[in-house]
């Protein structure tokens, strides 16, 4: 499945486009960016309430297709500029990581 499809299929509002066509191959869910940044599989959507801009960071290194703020997390400015200049996408929702994540299983 292709992020664009999960924003579509999820209702997920676009904060940063990134690479929409990306594969997600899997999700990951998780706030604590050390740990993320060892464990996030490579083309997983991340879900997590983290949008600062060492989430970009994270984001980056582990080469996730895209990050989703769940529970209408806020995206701060400076890692929203960061994510524009590193091409990843940033999606939020108000839904929570549990159930974007069942309907995200259903999907790939």
């Amino acid at each position: 499945m292709t992020v664009k499809d999960f924003i579509e299929k999820c209702d997920l509002k676009i904060h940063v486009e990134g690479e929409l066509d990306r594969e997600i191959k899997d999700c990951y869910i998780g706030d604590l960016l050390s740990w993320v940044m060892g464990r996030a599989p490579a083309d997983s959507a991340w879900l997590t309430v983290m949008g600062n801009i060492n989430s970009i960071a994270v984001a980056t290194l582990a080469d996730v297709s895209c990050i989703v703020l769940v529970e209408s997390a806020a995206l701060d400015d400076e890692a929203k500029a960061k994510a524009e200049m590193h091409d990843v996408t940033i999606l939020s929702t108000d839904k929570n990581s549990y159930t974007l994540a069942v309907e995200l299983s259903k999907l790939i």
